[in-house]
């Protein structure tokens, strides 16, 4: 539910691109959603056009009383710029501006991350060694040191076996191919590898995905929302000069 907050041109919209689908929100500077969570369907196969025109229709019902907007998205994203899309069109998002583009059609300015970096930053409790995973149509994973985001790692794409990378083998293609009952026990299997590996404090768990989980999980795991991630938009704001993220201006 959205809070009663007063809402000032100080606020953030807040946007979440999913393989699956597109979730908006208005939040005020300290994350607390100022209008309902929306989302909408990710056109198959999307290439670029296709998802600004997808959050300028979504974001129509919302007041223009932001002059913000934080962006998480599915990939690899350098100053603004998205370097891989796994999981939308293939060989379409290689060196795209999708910040800029953005900025432009809605003439504010924006900052673009990982979409598991700004739902990191929406969840973490800021204590110690965190990780962030998200299981959705593919595999994200955020880390994160006392809430303050490490450098992103594509770490979805290191192999787990000869034929297959953890987003192939822990994506959404690998559940509706395999199951419930294995792919849980899959997600079991990377779970102990980065407890192994990675030693961590805290481990959140969120994407469309998790609902699925039905093994216990140990008391340092929690599982999280999009509703939650996605105000780390909020954060990636407040935050940023910590994490010097590239901001993108309009054109005119």
């Amino acid at each position: 539910m959205a809070t009663k907050n007063k809402a000032t041109n100080s606020n953030i919209l807040s946007i979440d691109i999913g393989g699956t689908s597109i979730k908006t929100v208005l939040l005020d500077e300290d994350g607390n959603m100022l209008t309902e969570y929306l989302k909408s369907k990710t056109p198959a196969e999307a290439i670029p056009k296709d998802i600004v025109t997808g959050i300028i229709d979504l974001i129509k019902p919302f007041p223009i009383t932001y002059d913000r907007v934080s962006i998480g998205f599915p990939g690899y994203v350098k100053n603004g710029v998205v370097k891989t899309a796994p999981n939308l069109a293939k060989n379409k998002w290689e060196d795209i501006d999708l910040a800029q583009r953005v900025a432009n059609a809605l003439n504010k300015s924006v900052r673009l991350v990982n979409d598991a970096d700004q739902q990191g930053l929406g969840v973490v409790e800021g204590k110690g060694f965190e990780i962030v995973f998200t299981v959705g149509t593919g595999f994200g994973t955020a880390l994160l040191f006392d809430g303050e985001l490490l450098p992103h790692l594509e770490l979805a794409h290191f192999p787990i076996n000869k034929e297959e990378d953890y987003d192939d083998y822990i994506g959404n293609k690998a559940f509706e191919k395999i199951g419930t009952e294995r792919w849980n026990k899959r997600l079991k299997k990377v779970i102990d590898i980065y407890k192994t590996v990675f030693n961590y404090d805290a481990l959140y768990i969120g994407g469309g995905n998790s609902k699925h989980i039905d093994f216990k999980l140990d008391d340092n795991i929690k599982l999280v929302s999009n509703r939650d991630g996605i105000k780390g938009g909020a954060k990636l704001w407040k935050l940023a000069d910590k994490y010097n993220i590239f901001t993108v201006e309009p054109k005119s």
